[in-house]
């Protein structure tokens, strides 16, 4: 999170414009989602000199070996949850926090966790300074948060090589988890819906490249 750059001027705004009609060419139509993207500054998570790559659709490294999602990659998979007012909802990876700003702003009841200390620390003291309060794990991720849950929806931003069945224990039914899962460097994005106590519904909704998801249940 840089500090030099927490100015958001109508240059920026312009951008995030382009950005979600760019978005829409590719099929995101939820309104929330783009509304969301419209609003939040993601060049706050870049450097002065690296503004433009803000608002291209491109991932981008934020250190500890992680990046900052691709806006097209995060519009997919907020899109995929189907967010209601009031969701509660439980994020597997804070990474940066740009992706919890989104559900935040989609009028998520958020709960996120972080693998990696040093981003956990990071993330947990500059969203509530730019006004984004999530509450704030560090942990192993694919463990859930069983004390918490269950959750109506759960979103996760690395790929593993499987879903995690304590995830799929910590849902409601008629709940929703998003999981991009394969080998390293290409996953498949999942939709799993939990029918009852037993039966899940799978979609496929194609093919992604995200970092691995580390813990018990991951790599």
């Amino acid at each position: 999170m840089i500090k030099d750059n927490l100015i958001d001027t109508y240059k920026h705004k312009g951008m995030r414009k382009t950005l979600v009609s760019l978005l829409q060419t590719k099929g995101i139509t939820d309104r929330k989602v783009l509304a969301a993207i419209e609003k939040i500054p993601r060049h706050y998570f870049f450097e002065s000199a690296f503004t433009e790559q803000a608002y291209q659709d491109i991932a981008f490294p934020i250190g500890e070996g992680q990046t900052i999602s691709q806006p097209y990659t995060v519009a997919v998979q907020s899109q995929l949850l189907n967010i209601k007012s009031g969701d509660k909802i439980l994020e597997i990876g804070t990474g940066s926090g740009y992706q919890s700003m989104v559900l935040l702003e989609m009028g998520a009841n958020l709960y996120t966790i972080e693998y990696n200390k040093i981003l956990y620390e990071r993330t947990r003291k500059f969203l509530p300074s730019i006004g984004y309060s999530p509450k704030f794990f560090n942990g192993d991720g694919t463990k859930g948060l069983e004390a918490f849950a269950p959750f109506d929806k759960i979103i996760v931003t690395a790929g593993g090589p499987q879903i995690p069945e304590s995830l799929l224990k910590q849902l409601t039914i008629g709940g929703i988890i998003v999981i991009p899962v394969g080998g390293e460097g290409k996953q498949k994005m999942l939709k799993i819906t939990r029918k009852s106590e037993t039966d899940f519904e799978r979609e496929d909704h194609g093919d992604f490249a995200f970092v691995k998801l580390l813990g018990k249940e991951g790599w």
